[in-house]
């Protein structure tokens, strides 16, 4: 009750955080009069100046303002572009490791360069982090002009390079890059033989452009590196040998939620089965056997749930998934976790190879490995708890550099999706009319597509959106009725095109159609943008007087454009229907009105809409009914919008416990992937791991006695015999041990000592026939081959476990607890092993020659798009720095294409520049006619 009053007397916690930094930015501006007088060179020598200083002890804390007045100085001489003091009060919270929420048009770019350039004087490598390749190139060549200016290097991590360039890049004292390389580039160090192959040199400080969609969105899916596992197609079929052996009683489906689980007697049925046939060790849920319940369950499913012609068909030996919703074929896509190998071995097809995790992390557990991490973008108050919650991230409001003016209208809402489209192209129609540019939001790539078939049937033509002149006859042409009607479709596919098109939605007349993630890192410009337009339009022209001449043309045009735009009332964003996340409707609303212009947003909604639907439309639809709405007609009442709002706040703090959820159980498997990490960067930093693999081998010798010859009991009641065997089967030491156990009074120490004592003596005969180098060299080789082959193990059993632990709820035990328990078990398994494997390899190695450090495994990149269900790498052609690109056919890299010699070009992409050089697109160029 009292909240509003409160803030309105004394602000909110961002507005006393904003008043804080007042002082800071008073100081800044005092500074620039003095630095305005300096010459480049002298400008320049600041950058060592405070390098000095902070090596003589002072902090970059001590250093802000000077650092700070002196990147913007040399924006201003660089760039042309002078930060404003809301620039420099987002520059400190970015400093401070904090988000700055700045609307769309602040100019987050430039901000970022104030903390960027502090923080890099520290020596220790910055990281700015982009949502795709595209804005990192931009952003590493705009704004590195500033830090080349400066005296700092700039390096920029892309799809496509090798490690050595990878290398350089991380080496620079600002990295600019995606998200997903460098977390793969994270996971790749991470499976090195050498710290000298590692490319990244640790996380010092991140900026996070578009932080909620980074942080939020997109680390709803973890990265994985994937290789080709070990064929295990026979235990496929073996395990589906004994599914058509249970009866109904033995397992319990549920159709709804599409699960299969075996009953009390289902489960005595399967272990007495598996133990007859040789394959069961122990009792079926023991934590060693968690991939043999996988396989159960996995084939049971095959079995019961999944029909042949209704969710499969078998098709040239083949299983081919169909899709439930078009009942299409989806030939390519395959089950994961092994359901599509359960589903071959039931058709007795042939039993394809299953990939392996070979790595995986989640962008959550990823980023905050930084010791200092900040974020910026337009949207992020309404995700504020869980900011601070997983990342310890505060979210502060920037204030605009000017007020707002768009007007923001409430919802209007039809009873069916048919009138809600209806309305919106009726509304398109008057607002190109009056010359008025209209960006459409859409919730997926189908909705769009609807719509632009609608657009079509009533006379509007849709521009391809890799030609340059797309909007070239609005530039021109009459904005009322008699012009082209020309409108764009967009999706979230981050190309520089689709920049562009983004770039020139805010010329009057424009109609552009956009899923709502797409485009995002780019400006919307009343008028057109300029410097866009003279980049792609005079791309061909030598520099010189013609070309300065066009330029400035086009820049008067774009001058005259805007002011038409301004006239018109500025962007119109219409949004087709609300989204789960306020924060999704707040970006589409976000991009118009920036900088003061005027702009209009406003959502049209139905009662079939999703959000509409699973929240009750029949009562809304009574209470509509009731309030008059009638065919065709819309309602208009703030409480709809309120009680929207209240439906979008349940489904984001719903999806924040799910993302809360998968991540509690991935915080423990990154617990254990910081251990095995740290310990691999510990053997590569080693030269000599002879007294750690002594202390493994003396320690596998006391366990095997210890098994074998009980504590205090006599040595007739040893098992000699079998601890015989097991010292040939570990240490290839054929020793007497049943002979000792007859001599009268040798206790179990005396066994393990004389043990140790043979075990070292074969090792130091092994070492003076290799040399002591060498063997030192296969005592790294094989702790690391063993260390790797076992994790890569143990990821699997971690998934396989995660999957089936979920059922112990029924038997009111906490899943999590339970997984925590039994990951722990593993690992400390993991460890046993890593001890006997290191030990046994060794005792058996023959040395032909000097042994290698193994190579890097085939694998390959994936990350699942959390919008739209696809791998986002699967479309990239080039090889990722060792990684092969899943859908990648036959690409090869442009470095080893001769512009000459088509043969050697292999798959090139439609979108792709050609490689002849040529400088056009590939279809547009030799492409044309395939």
């Amino acid at each position: 009750m009292f909240g509003p009053i409160f803030r309105k007397i004394f602000g909110n916690s961002s507005d006393r955080r904003v008043k804080g930094y007042r002082p800071q930015v008073d100081a800044i501006n005092k500074l620039e009069p003095e630095l305005e007088k300096l010459s480049d060179e002298a400008l320049r020598a600041r950058t060592d100046e405070f390098k000095a200083q902070l090596a003589a002890g002072k902090t970059v804390d001590d250093i802000l303002v000077p650092a700070f007045a002196t990147v913007r100085e040399a924006a201003k001489r660089v760039l042309k572009q002078r930060h404003y003091d809301v620039q420099l009060i987002g520059g400190m919270v970015l400093h401070e490791g904090a988000i700055a929420e700045m609307k769309t048009g602040e100019g987050k770019t430039l901000v970022a360069t104030l903390a960027v350039y502090l923080n890099a004087l520290a020596g220790k490598g910055v990281h700015v982090v982009t949502v795709n390749d595209y804005l990192a190139k931009r952003d590493s060549e705009w704004m590195g002009r500033i830090y080349k200016f400066l005296g700092l290097t700039t390096g920029v991590i892309v799809h496509g390079l090798d490690d050595a360039q990878r290398h350089d890049a991380y080496a620079c004292d600002i990295t600019y890059g995606t998200n997903n390389e460098y977390g793969f580039d994270y996971l790749r160090d991470n499976m090195k033989y050498s710290v000298a192959e590692m490319v990244q040199r640790g996380h010092a400080y991140a900026i996070v452009d578009e932080v909620d969609s980074i942080l939020i969105d997109e680390a709803r899916t973890p990265l994985i590196i994937s290789g080709p596992l070990d064929d295990r197609s026979d235990f496929y079929a073996t395990i589906d040998k004994f599914i058509p052996l249970l009866a109904k009683e033995d397992y319990e489906i549920d159709e709804k939620q599409r699960t299969c689980a075996l009953t009390e007697t289902g489960n005595e049925k399967i272990e007495k089965l598996l133990a007859e046939a040789g394959i069961l060790k122990g009792e079926l849920y023991d934590v060693e056997n968690v991939s043999t319940v996988h396989h159960v369950n996995q084939a049971l499913k095959a079995h019961r749930l999944f029909q042949r012609d209704k969710d499969y068909i078998v098709r040239n030996g083949e299983v081919v998934i169909i899709d439930e919703f078009t009942g299409r074929m989806m030939p390519g896509r395959r089950y994961s976790e092994g359901l599509h190998q359960a589903l071959e071995a039931k058709e007795r097809v042939q039993v394809q190879p299953e990939n392996q995790t070979l790595a995986s992390i989640t962008f959550q557990n990823y980023f905050r490995m930084y010791k200092k991490l900040a974020g910026m973008t337009g949207t992020a108050s309404t995700e504020a708890d869980e900011f601070m919650d997983i990342y310890k991230l505060e979210v502060v409001e920037i204030p605009t550099n000017r007020g707002l003016a768009r007007i923001d209208e409430d919802d209007e809402v039809y009873k069916s999706v048919e009138e809600k489209f209806q309305s919106i192209i009726t509304e398109v129609g008057l607002a190109r009319a009056k010359g008025q540019p209209v960006l459409v939001g859409t919730t997926s790539i189908e909705k769009s597509e609807t719509l632009a078939e609608m657009l079509k049937q009533h006379g509007f033509r849709q521009v391809d959106l890799d030609d340059p002149a797309a909007f070239a006859p609005l530039y021109d042409g009459d904005q009322g009725s008699a012009g082209e009607k020309v409108f764009a479709v967009l999706n979230a596919r981050y190309h520089e095109q689709e920049a562009f098109i983004v770039s020139q939605a805010g010329v009057p007349g424009a109609i552009t159609i956009a899923t709502n993630m797409a485009g995002r890192g780019t400006d919307i410009q009343l008028g057109g943008n300029a410097d866009m337009r003279i980049q792609v339009e005079l791309a061909a022209l030598e520099d010189g007087p013609d070309k300065d001449a066009k330029a400035e043309a086009i820049r008067q045009q774009v001058g005259q454009l805007k002011q038409r735009a301004l006239d018109a009332g500025g962007l119109y964003i219409m949004g087709t229907e609300r989204h789960e996340s306020r924060r999704i409707d707040n970006q589409l609303r976000g991009r118009s009105g920036r900088q003061g212009d005027p702009g209009r947003s406003k959502f049209y909604l139905s009662l079939q809409d999703d959000l509409m639907r699973i929240f009750g439309s029949d009562r809304m639809e009574g209470m509509l009914t009731k309030l008059g709405l009638k065919e065709g007609e819309a309602i208009v009442h703030p409480w709809i919008n309120r009680a929207l709002e209240k439906a979008q706040q349940k489904v984001e703090a719903r999806n924040f416990d799910l993302r809360k959820n998968v991540l509690k159980y991935d915080d423990v498997a990154n617990d254990q992937r910081k251990v095995i990490f740290e310990q691999r960067i510990d053997l590569m930093s080693q030269e000599d791991l002879s007294e750690m693999v002594g202390d493994m081998r003396h320690g596998v010798i006391e366990d095997l006695v210890h098994q074998h010859i009980p504590p205090d009991a006599y040595a007739e009641q040893w098992d000699t015999a079998k601890l015989k065997d097991e010292v040939y089967r570990v240490l290839n030491l054929d020793l007497p041990v049943q002979d000792w156990a007859k001599e009268e009074g040798i206790a179990d120490e005396e066994v393990i000592e004389r043990i140790k004592t043979a075990a070292d003596e074969m090792m130091a005969s092994k070492a003076a026939r290799f040399g002591p180098d060498i063997l030192r060299q296969i005592e790294k080789a094989v702790v690391m081959q063993v260390l790797d082959h076992l994790w890569r193990e143990h990821i699997v059993q971690l998934d396989h476990l995660r999957q089936v632990v979920g059922l112990r709820g029924y038997a009111q035990r906490d899943p999590l607890n339970e997984f925590k328990s039994e990951a722990f078990q593993l690992f400390e398994s993991l460890m046993e092993r890593l001890r006997e494997m290191t030990t046994q390899q060794l005792a058996l190695v023959e040395l032909q020659e000097p042994p290698p450090m193994p190579d890097l495994p085939p694998m390959s990149a994936h990350h699942i798009d959390p919008m739209t269900g696809l791998d986002e790498f699967a479309s990239m052609g080039a090889p990722s720095g060792g990684f092969q690109a899943l859908a990648a056919g036959d690409a090869v890299a442009a470095i080893d294409r001769n512009p000459n010699d088509p043969s050697t070009w292999g798959k090139v992409g439609r979108n792709e520049a050609c490689p002849c050089g040529s400088g056009k697109k590939f279809k547009h160029c030799h492409g044309q006619n395939m």
